[in-house]
């Protein structure tokens, strides 16, 4: 059994409904959910825009192989309406943003290094919006 930590973010429409919505999408297509940070209100990374995050950190707990998990977490952005995934850096608004942040299978951190996912997120630890509601809910080290 894997605990994956995930990051999810919204700074377009009603971005607390929405991250609750990805929240229940999440726990009927990847497993339970053990915790959820509080909200954390950011303002966008890597790019200006008037509009302002509303972020959380949550863990569930998934037999699923984490490059299914991905799939699905992409699904999931898709049917709560982002168009489009951030390419070579260039970030915009989005209705709902959903990242891999940590695994830990056995309470062991778990690495992963592909073209398509890497884990622990490679920018969690320049992110305010990660790093505050991971700690708030992370009951392991983080790597």
């Amino acid at each position: 059994m894997k605990e994956i930590y995930f990051g999810l973010g919204s700074n377009l429409g009603n971005r607390e409904q929405t991250i609750q919505n990805a929240l229940q999408k999440m726990a009927e297509k990847i497993g339970k959910q053990q915790s959820c940070s509080a909200f954390f209100y950011s303002e966008p990374w890597g790019y200006e825009s008037e509009n302002g995050y509303c972020n959380v950190v949550a863990c569930f707990t998934t037999n699923l192989a984490l490059i299914d998990v991905l799939h699905i977490t992409q699904d999931i952005e898709k049917q709560l309406g982002r168009l489009t995934k951030s390419v070579n850096g260039v970030y915009h608004d989005r209705t709902i943003d959903i990242d891999l942040i940590l695994c830990f299978e056995n309470g062991e951190s778990v690495s992963v290094q592909t073209d398509e996912l890497t884990i622990p997120h490679r920018f969690m630890k320049e992110r305010e919006f990660v790093m505050t509601p991971l700690k708030e809910i992370c009951k392991y080290p983080i790597p």
